[in-house]
């Protein structure tokens, strides 16, 4: 049985990985910290580590045995890295750059994958591919793009390391703090009922939304090839925040959505991209990669979860 570990297993992310990896054959176990609150996914042994702790990622990889590993450890919202940048630095970017030297280290061969991000491109015009220049607007894309680069150091140096550049994805464990989850949890509440307002930012930005698994796919698909490689992972088409808005509202059968929705410039950042649209042409091409969601199919099926978890509480 092959054997994965994934670090930030109890993200998002971690869990439809987990899920993917376990449906294909692989013993999963996940790197997470000694505080981390939140649950682990059935059926995956629980490693205790930090991603700013060398000796620990030995250990834990000492533990695993693993023949691949996916590094999903992050802080990971472009929010948070404005106010935590050193911790988002240490995390997202060195914290990468210890792994994959405890990997070079090691005397196992390892698979690696990276979840790198849209963000290390900054505002680059639409749409960029795994060429498009590097240069990141944010903490966060700064500490991803640093990641990034320890990615093709360390390929160049021996480890088998590939980096999946992630486009905004999303789902029903999106926590509440990202704009997504905002707006389709506010949805399903006005939905039944609430008279509150939507409070939200730059409305105009446009991003090229998927839905998470579909993403996590890609990784696993990644991690079958026969060489290492970056892979632009995206839908190709990208909304603004106003048409993500629009489809909650529709899906849930209110048009006047407009008096329930306001803006408020503090939510805005000043360095934010206009618009991020990923190509994913050479994952569609040496992959096979597609998703399998469009944009309306993942509001809605937000939106029903957000409905359904309101109706279960009460």
């Amino acid at each position: 049985m092959p054997r994965a570990l994934i670090t930030g297993i109890t993200g998002q992310d971690g869990w439809y990985l987990s899920e993917l990896l376990r449906e294909s054959g692989h013993e999963v176990f996940g790197l997470v910290t000694a505080d981390d609150p939140q649950p682990d996914p059935p059926a995956t042994t629980r490693l205790v580590g930090d991603m700013r702790d060398g000796d620990s990622l030995i250990a834990a990889l000492d533990a695993a045995s693993p023949d691949v590993v996916f590094n999903l450890a992050s802080i990971s919202s472009v929010a948070d890295s404005w106010a935590r940048p050193e911790l988002a630095a240490d995390i997202n970017g060195v914290g990468t750059m210890r792994l994959l030297a405890a990997i070079h280290s090691g005397q196992r061969p390892i698979r690696f994958v990276q979840a790198s991000s849209a963000e290390i491109f900054g505002d680059a015009a639409a749409p960029q591919n795994e060429q498009t220049p590097i240069h990141p607007v944010s903490p966060y894309g700064a500490a991803k793009a640093f990641a990034h680069h320890a990615v093709s150091a360390y390929r160049a140096a021996g480890v088998w390391a590939s980096a999946a550049i992630l486009y905004n994805h999303e789902s029903p464990r999106r926590p509440e703090q990202f704009v997504t989850r905002k707006v389709t949890a506010a949805v399903a509440r006005i939905a039944e009922g609430s008279d509150e307002q939507l409070v939200l930012g730059n409305l105009d930005a446009r991003r090229d939304w998927g839905y998470a698994r579909d993403y996590m796919h890609a990784l696993v698909l990644m991690a079958a090839a026969e060489v290492p490689a970056d892979y632009v992972i995206a839908t190709g088409v990208s909304h603004t925040v106003r048409d993500f808005v629009a489809t909650a509202f529709a899906h849930v059968g209110i048009t006047d959505w407009q008096s329930r929705v306001g803006s408020d410039p503090s939510f805005t950042r000043a360095t934010d991209a206009s618009e991020q649209r990923g190509d994913a042409s050479q994952a569609r091409r040496e992959l096979g990669w597609a998703p399998t969601v469009d944009f309306a199919e993942l509001v809605g099926l937000m939106v029903d979860a957000d409905r359904a978890s309101l109706s279960s509480r009460s």
